[in-house]
């Protein structure tokens, strides 16, 4: 961002200068109170039958906290916390989880704080470029007000890489590496899984950085995890075709199936074609993974040797080496089938942060960085939704077996007459 971009950019002096801004930043106090109201109203009603010796109600409310603003992105809304009278000395308090006592800016905000970085905004320059962005809002993030954040979001990300896992169970992971330049021209690789649990849900379960994608490198990440608790193997991973996560995979979690992701092998098969014959091949790609069998599949397989194989054997013999891994998803429910053919649950999350880091050329030091992305991804993670057919999940759990998509029912044998 050029200085000739943040000065044509000049945010409104007062909300006199914007009518609409001054009925937006009104409308957000009135829902705030009205939503810390029925936060209130909902703690009273939780103690309604606590009694003081004289039979008085003993929690009750006892006027506010002074006034105080937070930064949100309709910028700085006034806000009021009520407070409560504990009669029978409990010790009972009002604490708001809509505004928390230390809170000052909305998290929308501080969102952009790890996207800015990434894109090499320095420290110095975050105010000018969020006042660009969002106004009279950004004055109260000085540099060392950055740099507390930036501390504050390393030490959590410390803290969530030794959280306890014993109570959690993946039935799939996506596994993949993302590369960002980061200062003295290194390379960071960050590596990254994302989990699906036995009710649907995707969670972020691991952001480690290593020496590129190397089997050293994952089998310490996957090797971490069953360390902290995560015992039960996946049922199914699903990668890319580097080497490494799948030789560490086998020797962490032995008993989870493989299933090569069909984006990244499809990029790897038209990249060896002349671009005038990759759509006829991508096409053929199509027929395989969209047949509704294996047995389909195979067949498509089979035109697809036929018709590209004399032509473009080095093609064809990189579709054909995988055959197996790219098939895998024909023995899990059919409702997953859209989930698991790829790394799409990763990859679209990390499109963003991948252009981000690309984009600059000084990134910032590897934790720094590591932090940055992993609060990108916290945030993300909020957002996620589960699977299309989760029920079926219990099924997987349980080691029923699939077929084509579909469980197999073992058929009654027949009476004698």
């Amino acid at each position: 961002m050029n200085q000739s971009t943040l000065s044509a950019v000049e945010p409104p002096d007062s909300d006199s200068s914007d009518p609409l801004h001054s009925l937006i930043r009104q409308g957000a106090r009135e829902l705030i109170a009205a939503a810390v109201e029925a936060e209130l109203e909902a703690m009273l009603n939780h103690h309604r039958d606590r009694r003081d010796t004289l039979g008085r109600r003993a929690v009750v409310r006892n006027g506010y906290l002074p006034e105080r603003t937070i930064q949100t992105g309709v910028g700085e809304v006034e806000v009021r916390v009520p407070k409560v009278r504990d009669r029978s000395a409990s010790g009972i308090k009002f604490n708001s989880s809509l505004l928390p006592p230390y809170l000052k800016r909305a998290r929308s905000l501080e969102e952009l704080i790890p996207w800015l970085y990434l894109r090499g905004v320095s420290t110095g320059d975050f105010q000018e470029a969020l006042q660009a962005l969002v106004g009279d809002q950004a004055k109260g993030l000085s540099p060392n007000t950055v740099a507390r954040l930036k501390a504050q979001w390393l030490e959590e990300h410390v803290e969530w890489r030794r959280r306890d896992l014993g109570n959690k169970r993946y039935v799939y992971l996506w596994a993949d590496g993302i590369y960002s330049r980061v200062r003295m021209d290194d390379k960071l690789c960050l590596l990254v899984i994302l989990g699906v649990t036995e009710h649907g849900r995707k969670e972020l379960v691991a952001v480690e950085d290593g020496y590129r994608e190397s089997e050293a490198s994952w089998h310490e990440v996957l090797a971490d995890l069953r360390c902290r608790g995560l015992e039960r193997p996946p049922k199914l991973a699903i990668g890319d075709g580097a080497l490494g996560f799948w030789s560490a995979l086998n020797k962490v979690f032995p008993d989870t199936r493989h299933q090569r992701c069909w984006v990244h092998k499809t990029a790897n098969v038209l990249n060896k074609l002349p671009k005038a014959v990759q759509p006829k091949v991508k096409s053929a790609l199509h027929d395989i993974y969209l047949a509704e069998t294996r047995e389909a599949a195979h067949k498509a397989f089979e035109r697809a040797q036929e018709r590209f194989g004399a032509k473009y054997p080095k093609a064809m013999a990189c579709l054909d080496k995988d055959r197996d891994d790219l098939l895998a998803f024909y023995d899990f429910p059919a409702k997953h089938w859209v989930h698991l053919r790829t790394t799409n649950p990763i990859e679209s999350t990390f499109a963003t942060v991948r252009l981000r880091t690309r984009k600059s050329r000084s990134c910032g030091s590897r934790d720094t960085t590591l932090a940055m992305v992993f609060k990108l991804l916290q945030s993300a993670e909020h957002r996620w939704k589960r699977i299309k057919g989760f029920p079926l999940l219990g099924l997987v759990v349980n080691n029923v077996e699939f077929r084509d998509g579909e469980p197999v029912v073992d058929q009654p044998r027949g009476v004698a007459a």
